[in-house]
């Protein structure tokens, strides 16, 4: 048991860590956005490709964080005995 809390552990900070980024990531692109909002093209073409970008670093963290879910439920069930 104290190895399943263990890995319940690992797999809580994993869980952190990566919403952590996606927060990180999402400060530095909203820095970027508002230093290139004034230059016309550069500041659409920047707003553009970041919004996409958001969408696609938002759903990369979401199916980590599922993975990481379904990996710590089958943790459990092996350590129940719920096979």
């Amino acid at each position: 048991m104290a190895g399943h809390r263990k890995f319940q552990t690992a797999v809580r900070v994993e869980k952190l860590r990566v919403w952590c980024a996606w927060a990180s990531g999402g400060f530095v692109m909203l820095a970027a956005a508002l230093a290139t909002q004034d230059i016309r093209i550069v500041g659409v073409v920047t707003q553009i490709l970041l919004v996409g970008g958001g969408i696609a670093f938002t759903l990369t963290a979401v199916r980590m964080t599922d993975r990481l879910n379904r990996k710590a439920e089958a943790a459990r069930r092996n350590v129940l005995g719920d096979l």
